[in-house]
């Protein structure tokens, strides 16, 4: 097994390069080399390429968008190469994320030889390649025996009077790859046809290959550019024999389970949040085309006074201003979401204490990833209500008469289950264990969810509504979260949720019944059933 990313402090004042392939678009296809980088790193210098949900994997390290579009390429060559070379040489663990893999066509051999030259430690962490990745999820093997038996790769990315390689390879090889060939599409045909392959050839181009979005379409090298022109890069070429075998290896548009696809799916949870990956998983499984937009981003609560003094009065065992006595300093402690639980427990081990201090206090838990991020700590809770609002856990648990009860949560956290303790003549100390701030977002990202059609908006929280509102505004200024918002269905979940958009201006189309990524994810699926 390879040694873990060398930190900063491991390589002293001078840090180390990682040059990473991301893979070809689907997310799952890195490596986990790749991760296990992109988890160490300070900086990741990313492409356009490189799917931007992988950016979830450094949550803490700056991230630098250096991607070049075709005839646009806002940072050039020689700046990402110096850029490269600054951040190691302060002592930075950087991740240069590149689309594919780093050695095909990445430009990473020229990033290498200038780190090299620099003295600047480097490792090459290879990707799967777009050039064997996207043929494969378009059912088109591109070694078959007795149709195909060598493979070329090739840039289409020329003008198109320097494609001279193609004279020399096209006798040679039985399949071509073309990639980042789409707008010398038809000096790349013409040269063909002038190299002596027949007219009849098969040809296939594939558009956002490997995710939801793609796009096959296959011809002849007589009509392929007829039957291609509303092909966008990313995109590649698939010349040969090989391309027949579509017709029967089309596994990945032909997978039955797949009643979202087509769509696209914003999700807005924060990169922080315990069930964001859970939510993006099952979408993509069931074919939707998930843009990553959190709305918003999870901090530490930017006054923990209060939830320091409550984790002292369980380390003191004294008296609390509430009047508890002799035994646990509360009946119980709350946990309304698993970013409350993340947050105390953080605080707890902060003070120098550990999870004894519990010892002898009933633990509620809201929901089944709340539960879940108890039971990751080895702590049990006591009672999780059937429906999964902190109402229903204060309708559901029984008598709290009396009962002193601890409530860790948002610093702007609603007053509706504070209010039903009270009424239930519960005591009840209210402390702030986590805040919220503006979200990082990547540049890619937002271009998407402002340039392109989005079918759904998925929100968990009001926080979410409001993060995206405030995105929007800061963006077109105010009053425009309406109409971008209102373009595309609204999915909610839990009614504070759905209120909170309402209040805001904005229909919700959706509405889970149970308060959770599954219940989500049932309320779409009935929802596309219609």
């Amino acid at each position: 097994m390879s040694s873990p990313p060398a930190s900063s402090s491991e390589v002293g004042r001078q840090g180390k390069v990682y040059l990473v392939g991301a893979g070809p678009g689907d997310p799952a296809l890195i490596t986990l080399r790749g991760i296990e980088c992109l988890q160490q790193a300070d900086v990741v210098v990313y492409d356009r390429l490189a799917n931007p949900i992988l950016l979830r994997y450094a949550p803490r390290a700056e991230w630098l968008d250096v991607g070049k579009r075709p005839d646009n390429h806002p940072v050039p060559q020689n700046e990402i190469n110096g850029l490269l070379v600054d951040l190691a040489c302060s002592g930075n663990v950087v991740v240069r994320l590149k689309g594919g893999d780093p050695f095909i066509f990445g430009r990473g051999g020229e990033e290498a030889q200038v780190l090299a030259e620099a003295g600047i430690p480097y490792e090459i962490v290879p990707g799967v390649t777009s050039a064997v990745a996207v043929p494969a999820y378009a059912g088109i093997p591109l070694t078959q025996r007795d149709l195909a038996c060598s493979v070329a790769i090739l840039s289409g990315h020329r003008s198109a009077n320097s494609l001279d390689p193609v004279d020399s390879v096209v006798p040679c090889a039985d399949t071509l790859v073309f990639l980042m060939g789409i707008q010398n599409l038809p000096a790349i045909i013409q040269s063909l046809l002038d190299c002596g392959r027949s007219p009849e050839t098969p040809v296939a181009v594939i558009e956002r290959g490997t995710t939801p979005a793609q796009k096959v379409v296959t011809g002849v090298l007589a009509d392929i550019l007829e039957r291609a022109v509303e092909i966008q890069p990313p995109a590649i070429t698939v010349v040969g024999e090989v391309v027949r075998l579509r017709d029967k290896l089309a596994w990945f548009e032909n997978q039955v389970e797949r009643p979202l696809l087509g769509l696209r799916i914003v999700n807005t949870r924060p990169l922080e949040s315990e069930t964001r990956d859970e939510l993006g998983d099952q979408l993509r499984a069931l074919g939707a085309d998930v843009l990553e937009l959190p709305s918003f981003q999870i901090i530490a609560a930017h006054d923990p006074s209060g939830l320091d003094r409550a984790i002292l009065v369980l380390a003191e065992g004294k008296t609390s201003k509430m009047g508890a006595s002799d035994g646990a300093a509360w009946d119980w402690i709350v946990f309304t979401s698993a970013n409350a639980v993340k947050f105390f427990v953080q605080r707890i081990d902060a003070l120098g204490y550990d999870l004894r201090l519990l010892a002898g206090t009933k633990l509620g838990a809201v929901g089944k990833a709340t539960a879940r991020a108890l039971t990751g700590c080895h702590l049990k809770p006591d009672f999780t209500p059937a429906r999964f609002t902190g109402l229903d856990w204060v309708r559901q648990v029984g008598d709290l008469a009396g009962r002193r009860v601890l409530l860790p949560r948002s610093e702007i956290g609603t007053s509706d289950i504070v209010t039903a303790l009270q009424e239930q003549e519960a005591l009840v100390e209210s402390v702030a264990a986590y805040s919220v701030a503006p979200a990082r977002v990547a540049p890619d990202a937002l271009e998407l969810f402002f340039g392109s059609t989005i079918d759904v908006i998925t929100f968990f929280s009001p926080s979410a509504v409001r993060g995206l509102v405030d995105m929007i505004e800061k963006a077109h200024g105010a009053g425009q979260a309406q109409q971008d918002l209102n373009r595309a269905q609204i999915a909610c979940v839990g009614p504070t949720t759905a209120a909170e958009a309402a209040r805001l201006g904005i229909r919700v189309d959706i509405l889970a019944e149970e308060y959770t990524v599954d219940g989500l994810v049932e309320a779409l699926l009935r929802w596309r059933a219609l």
